[in-house]
C-alpha cells in the first residue's frame, strides 16, 4: 500500500564497505605504492576508465567511472594499474568467510560491499556496533586492507552511515535517533534520487528531508510518480527492504570500448561476431539460456550519445542483434566508440545463484 507509514521492526543492519577496494588491494601487495596518487582501471590510450582510485588520487578530483585520460590530465603523477581481479575476488571470497560467522543474512552489492542483518546475531552481545568493529578489525588482520561500516535499523540508512566517516571508519544510527538524523538529511542523499530529481525537488524548495515532511502523500505521488511514495517513506527514516541472502540475476551483457572510433555501419557490424561470441561464453557461464526474456544492444556515439535498442527474445540470435544494431545507429548515423550487447533476464528465482558480482568487460 502507498505511503503507510508502519513502524518496521527493529533490525539491526550493518553496511560494510571496503575503502578503495581494488586499490587497497594493489597497495597491500606493493607497498611502494602506498602514499602515492594510484588508480586501477583501463588505459588512456584505449579510452579506458577508473575502475577506483586511492584517497590520494582523490586530492586531485580523480574518481571512478572518469576516464583515464581526464584523470592523467587532473594528475599527472597518478599510477594507473590495470585490474587484477582474480586477486579481487580472492580477497573478496575471505571478506565474505568472515561476514558469514556472524549471519547467514549477508546481501553482497559487489565485491566488496554487502549488507549484513545481524539482529539475530549472538557475538558481542548481540550488539551491531560491536560485531561490526570486530568484522572490521578481522578484515585488516586477514585481507589486509581497511572496510568502513554503518550500522542502524534499515538498509537505506545503513548505507548512508558507512559512508559518514570513510576511510577506516564507522557511523551508528541507533533507532532513537533516526528521526533527528533522517531531518538534516540532504534529499540528495536519498535512494533513487539522481540529479534530475535533485534538481526538481530543489526547484520545489525541498532542500532537507525535513522540507519533505511537509509534503503530502497525494502531493508527492503527483509531482514523482512511483517514486512519490519512496520520498515519503525514506524521509521519515523508512525502509522496510530486508536483507537478501540470494541474488537474483536481471541481465547479462558484454560491451567494447574502442580505442579508435567505429567510422560507419559496417564497421559497426565487422564487430558483431566478437561480441556475440562472448556474450555466448558469458551466458553459458551464467547458466542464463533459459531465462532470456529480452535482447539489446548499447551504443555510444563519438559525441557520448548512447542510446539502447531491445526487443522480445528467448534465445541468442545473431541477425536480431545485427538489426538491433542497425536500428540504433541510424539514429544519430555517425562514428561509434562503443558497442554493447546484451540480454535481459526473466524475473524469477533460479535454482542455482548465477553470480553475486558484476565481471568486468
Amino acid at each position: 500500500m502507498f505511503g503507510v507509514a508502519v513502524k518496521p521492526a527493529v533490525r539491526k543492519i550493518i553496511h560494510c564497505d571496503c575503502d578503495c577496494f581494488y586499490a587497497a588491494v594493489e597497495m597491500r601487495d606493493d607497498p611502494s605504492l602506498r602514499g602515492r596518487p594510484l588508480a586501477v582501471g583501463g588505459r588512456a590510450e584505449q579510452r579506458g576508465v577508473v575502475a577506483t582510485c586511492n584517497y590520494e588520487a582523490r586530492r586531485f578530483g580523480v574518481h571512478s567511472a572518469m576516464p583515464t585520460s581526464q584523470a592523467l590530465r587532473r594528475c599527472p603523477d597518478l599510477v594507473v594499474l590495470p585490474p587484477s581481479m582474480e586477486k579481487y575476488r580472492i580477497a573478496s571470497r575471505q571478506i565474505l568467510s568472515i561476514y558469514a560467522d556472524y549471519t547467514a543474512l549477508v546481501e553482497p552489492l559487489s565485491l566488496d560491499e554487502a549488507y549484513l542483518d545481524v539482529s539475530h546475531a549472538s557475538q558481542q552481545q548481540g550488539s551491531a556496533t560491536l560485531i561490526a568493529q570486530e568484522i572490521r578489525a578481522r578484515i585488516a588482520a586477514t585481507v589486509g586492507i581497511t572496510a568502513s561500516a554503518g550500522v542502524a535499523p534499515n538498509k537505506f540508512l545503513a548505507k548512508i552511515a558507512s559512508d559518514w566517516n570513510k576511510p577506516d571508519g564507522q557511523f551508528v544510527i541507533l533507532p532513537s535517533q533516526v528521526e533527528d538524523f533522517v531531518a538534516t538529511l540532504p534529499v540528495a542523499r536519498l535512494f533513487g534520487v539522481g540529479k534530475v530529481t535533485a534538481a526538481k525537488l530543489h526547484g520545489l524548495g525541498i532542500q532537507t528531508c525535513q522540507d519533505l515532511l511537509t509534503w503530502s502523500l497525494p502531493d508527492l505521488l503527483r509531482q514523482f510518480g512511483k517514486l512519490g511514495n519512496s520520498l515519503y517513506l525514506l524521509c521519515r527514516g523508512i525502509d522496510q527492504r530486508e536483507v537478501i541472502a540470494s541474488s537474483e540475476r536481471k541481465s547479462v551483457s558484454v560491451e567494447e570500448t574502442y580505442a579508435v572510433d567505429l567510422a560507419d555501419l559496417a564497421a559497426c557490424q565487422a564487430e558483431l561476431p566478437t561480441l556475440y561470441a562472448s556474450l555466448q561464453g558469458r551466458m553459458q557461464r551464467a547458466q542464463a539460456e533459459q531465462c532470456i526474456q529480452k535482447l539489446y544492444v548499447k551504443i555510444r556515439f563519438a559525441d557520448f550519445h548512447q542510446t539502447t535498442v531491445e526487443c522480445r527474445g528467448s534465445t541468442l540470435d545473431a541477425q536480431v542483434f545485427a538489426d538491433l544494431l542497425e536500428t540504433g545507429y541510424l539514429r544519430a548515423s555517425q562514428p561509434v566508440r562503443l558497442i554493447g550487447l546484451g540480454t535481459r533476464l526473466a524475473d524469477q528465482r533460479e535454482e542455482t545463484q548465477l553470480s553475486l558480482f558484476p565481471v568486468l568487460a
